[in-house]
């Protein structure tokens, strides 16, 4: 179990708070500025996971990057405006506030506009620029345990803390845990945390986690693909306060002109599985998916709407959410017409591959995901 499941420090950077927040771009900045290695006492791993779990944070603000960089082919960008395809490309920038588990801030501004989302109390605000459009949503009573539903492309973290809780989950026979070299980043001093599979079938190389040597906040998250030195996806602070936010900072007035949606919370219906191990996540109130394996090569096995959707994906597109259109359609259909054909005794299919990731989907129907190499994808298709 994540030793940070309990602690509500920047617990707001929830993954529906980072998908909307990332969504559209930002200014690429590059990779992150190599630093001098500062010189810090000793300290083991186990005293590095109780500094995390230790912890206290009153307030922060700061600059945030997110790097993604996982060798996806050029067929993604067939369709345009995804926003699952923008958050797994490119360099995106947000500005966050924190004043406490009820008051938290996320800012993304591009070279097209701003989008906003504001947690103030029980009331949380989306804003974006470029529509002029807002959405309102009154939180229940137990606002401190709420939780927007997770969009597609929410298992992306945005931010170090929200992907060292998943990381820290993984801590079980199936991974090394080791201290790596010290580092600065956004001007503090750090510890890095190293997690390693055990497994060679996962793609994953190494989850590194740079720490601050005294506020114990996460300030850098790094995912390395096995083969490679450099990062394939990485979120950092650039520039990090610990004083707490003005509260003006907290408060949403809508522009002159803009249109306010009001929308109602929705309370969970049951809470979604999770065993602590990396990558193995049991889906909740959906029969249809189930997770094969465990740790760090769990491959989700579910099923498309209609077992044509992958058969013929040239003359006949997978099904679309509603309303998206004959143009999405015919995007999804030169997508998945665009992967290469797959086949074996499992059956035949589309694959499609990154550094990170694999995805494989069969020709039945069925659609088969993991931080894996396709001969595990392979393998859990017999089944």
């Amino acid at each position: 179990m994540s030793v940070l499941r309990s602690r509500p420090v920047l617990r707001w950077l929830v993954p529906a708070t980072a998908a909307v927040a990332v969504i559209g771009g930002g200014a690429a900045i590059g990779t992150f500025a190599a630093e001098a290695e500062p010189s810090l006492p000793p300290r083991t791993a186990a005293q590095l996971l109780v500094d995390l779990q230790t912890s206290r944070l009153e307030g922060l603000s700061g600059t945030l990057v997110q790097r993604a960089d996982l060798g996806l082919p050029p067929l993604v960008g067939l369709v345009p405006g995804n926003e699952l395809t923008t958050l797994l490309t490119g360099t995106h920038t947000l500005r966050v506030w924190y004043s406490g588990p009820d008051k938290q801030r996320v800012a993304l501004v591009d070279t097209l506009g701003e989008q906003d989302i504001i947690r103030n109390g029980r009331d949380l605000w989306t804003w974006q620029s470029r529509s002029n459009t807002a959405t309102h949503r009154t939180l229940g009573g137990d606002a401190g345990a709420w939780k927007p539903a997770p969009e597609p492309a929410a298992s992306l973290p945005a931010t170090p803390q929200q992907a060292a809780d998943l990381a820290l989950g993984a801590i079980d026979p199936s991974t090394e845990v080791s201290v790596g070299r010290s580092a600065t980043v956004a001007g503090r001093d750090a510890y890095e945390l190293v997690l390693q599979p055990r497994d060679q079938a996962s793609l994953v190389h190494q989850l590194r986690i740079a720490i601050d040597a005294k506020q114990h906040v996460p300030l850098r998250f790094e995912v390395l693909a096995k083969g490679s030195d450099r990062p394939a996806f990485e979120v950092a602070f650039t520039q990090v306060d610990y004083r707490r936010p003005d509260a003006d900072q907290f408060r949403f007035n809508p522009p002159p002109g803009v249109t306010v949606d009001e929308e109602k919370a929705e309370r969970p219906t049951g809470k979604p599985g999770h065993t602590g191990k990396p990558g193995h996540v049991e889906p909740a109130g959906d029969p249809q998916v189930r997770a094969v394996g465990e740790g760090w090569t769990t491959v989700l096995v579910s099923r498309l709407d209609g077992a044509d959707a992958a058969r013929k994906p040239a003359t006949k597109p997978a099904a679309s959410p509603a309303g998206a259109g004959p143009d999405m359609d015919m995007d999804i259909s030169k997508l998945l017409g665009g992967l290469p054909a797959v086949s074996g005794d499992w059956g035949s299919g589309r694959l499609l591959t990154s550094k990170l990731f694999s995805v494989l989907l069969t020709d039945d129907g069925r659609v088969l995901a993991g931080a894996v190499t396709p001969e595990r994808l392979y393998q859990a298709a017999r089944g």
